[in-house]
């Protein structure tokens, strides 16, 4: 497989937002600067990216449209990856189905983080219904250069086909690392640290947060093949969430990361859904994160 090796000067556009993606890149050297809308009146700038970073990647996982406008700041040289060999280049770069894996899990996380602090505050405009108690995360979210107008608010829900694909192309392949559970048990708990992750085979599996508490919330249920404890895996970090077996006989597999090389040597198909997975669950918590920051931004202009 052949990467192509592209540089860019100061301010050249890597990737433009809204366009068809089927390659990704590697930043080799310097740095980028991720845009929305960007060149408009209304342009906002959403991330900096650093050498050894990944991006344009869940344009390919999920053929989907750009969601940034990628710019060189400085002299930048890159690797740009065609969809069509990206598994051509994890062959050759096992230790790279980890690096994407943990660059979606860490994004996953921050949105989590961002999204759990809006809820936060929409929950108290609902109560109090005054602006000056949501000051300080606008402040916030000005210094994250989100704009706070309505035209920013992009409500469009990310489509689960490219999921629903990838799921069955996975449903009837073997493995050796099954385990049954019976109903009521707990895989692991919110604030365990996670080692591993999961792809439900048989049953469901319901994951909660505050489980067995008065303020206990089901976030979601979990079917064949679904994965979950994937961030856990990735970041090292305590869970977040409890994992409850919903249905006797509920078969899933367990993944430990030292198993995903050999994973994608025998079951490419298996790496693309659990990639899929991690880049819907990214879509999904950055639209529900804009969904609950447009109903906050429009209380206050209410109550202006």
């Amino acid at each position: 497989m052949s990467t192509i090796n592209k540089s860019f000067s100061n301010g050249e556009i890597i990737i433009k937002e809204g366009d068809s993606g089927n390659t990704f890149f590697k930043l080799l050297a310097g740095k980028a600067e991720v845009y929305q809308n960007y060149g408009k009146a209304d342009e906002v700038k959403i991330a900096d990216l650093e050498e050894g970073q990944y991006f344009g990647e869940m344009a390919v996982i999920e053929n989907y449209p750009r969601s940034g406008t990628v710019i060189a700041a400085g002299d930048v040289q890159v690797d740009e990856i065609a969809a069509e060999e990206l598994n051509e280049y994890i062959t050759e770069n096992p230790n790279n189905i980890l690096e994407i894996m943990k660059l979606l899990g860490s994004r996953i996380k921050t949105m989590t983080e961002n999204y759990n602090e809006a809820k936060k505050v929409l929950d108290d405009v609902r109560k109090v219904n005054s602006s000056s108690h949501y000051d300080s995360f606008f402040a916030k979210m000005a210094q994250q250069s989100i704009y706070l107008t309505a035209k920013n608010f992009r409500l469009e829900r990310p489509s689960a086909e490219s999921l629903r694909e990838a799921e069955k192309a996975v449903s009837g392949l073997k493995n050796d690392n099954n385990t049954t559970y019976p109903y009521g048990t707990i895989i692991y708990k919110q604030g365990e640290v996670g080692k591993c992750m999961y792809i439900v085979h048989a049953g469901t599996v319901n994951i909660f947060t505050n489980y067995g508490a008065d303020n206990e919330i089901k976030l979601a249920s979990i079917e064949p093949v679904g994965c979950f404890g994937e961030l856990g895996m990735l970041t090292g970090e305590a869970r977040n969430e409890t994992a409850v077996v919903e249905a006797n006989d509920t078969q899933v597999e367990i993944i430990h990361p030292e198993d995903l090389e050999g994973i994608f040597k025998s079951s490419p198909a298996k790496i693309d859904m659990i990639l899929k997975n991690l880049s819907y669950r990214l879509r999904n918590t950055t639209y529900e994160y804009y969904k609950a920051c447009k109903e906050i931004y429009e209380s206050s202009r209410d109550n202006d």
